[in-house]
């Protein structure tokens, strides 16, 4: 089929290669030639170079970084203690090439970058990955970054991941290190596929781990998560044994196990 003609006079915008520009930029990722900006980065602090323009044109937090900094011929690199070099290196990598290589060790924390840096399509890119790639260790902790960034989306597929596998998930380490956001919103759920009971057991290990580091009492770390309890749910015996762990740690304050149960918990 033949192509249509020009009508002269006309601007027409013609495509080279769209791959040819991405491989040239990527060439200059971490290029101390021609850099006119640089970054010491993590603990490590290694030094990790860049370009302005490429940078103000691709990000606005980069954009509003550079107009408070001292005028450009002054180089001063730029001090960012708090972000391991590689997750740094994958963010630069998306701004030069709009493209990302992740692995399952660095997704999260490349998704913390992208919410912080603003760069939506990154972020979209680590919700996908981490969503295709959701494992049983590391589901919570997933869980976890998208209730502390507001990604709902990212929220909802570990939710559903979460459904599937409950019981082995709450034996996890990551179980244990969530927030009572993150707890909560487990709990929330209709399709656990785990007994009330061993979902108690869980909640109090979870509660007992969160008192230590917080040096606070258990019924004050789990009193939302507690909540969520379906605690009429549980046979006569259940509440006897439930009321016998309660004695040890108080999880369940009084005024939530008198809530028309059983007298045995009362």
């Amino acid at each position: 089929m033949s192509e249509a003609p020009i009508t002269s006079g006309v601007s027409v915008l013609l495509q080279g290669d769209p791959s040819a520009l991405p491989a040239a930029l990527r060439g200059l990722i971490n290029n101390a030639q021609f850099s006119d900006v640089s970054f010491v980065v993590g603990r490590r602090r290694q030094v990790v170079h860049a370009h302005r323009c490429i940078l103000i044109s691709r990000c606005k937090v980069f954009h509003r970084m550079f107009l408070q900094q001292r005028p450009p011929e002054v180089q001063v690199p730029f001090v960012l203690a708090d972000v391991q070099p590689e997750v740094f290196l994958a963010v630069l990598e998306f701004i030069y090439t709009n493209s990302v290589t992740l692995d399952g060790l660095l997704a999260l924390e490349v998704l913390t970058a992208a919410v912080e840096y603003g760069l939506t399509d990154l972020r979209k890119l680590c919700v996908d990955f981490i969503s295709r790639t959701l494992t049983v260790d590391m589901a919570c902790e997933a869980l976890q970054a998208a209730v502390t960034y507001g990604q709902n989306d990212l929220r909802q597929r570990c939710l559903a991941f979460i459904e599937l596998h409950t019981e082995e998930i709450l034996k996890t380490q990551g179980f244990r290190e969530l927030s009572d956001l993150g707890i909560v919103s487990i709990l929330q759920s209709d399709s656990l596929t785990i007994d009330e009971v061993p979902l108690i057991q869980a909640v109090r290990e979870w509660a007992c781990v969160s008192s230590v580091v917080l040096d606070v009492p258990v019924s004050v770390v789990a009193q939302d998560a507690v909540r969520e309890l379906r605690l009429v749910l549980l046979s006569p015996d259940e509440l006897t044994t439930l009321e016998r762990e309660n004695a040890k740690d108080d999880l369940i304050p009084v005024s939530r196990r008198g809530r028309g149960l059983s007298p045995c918990i009362v």
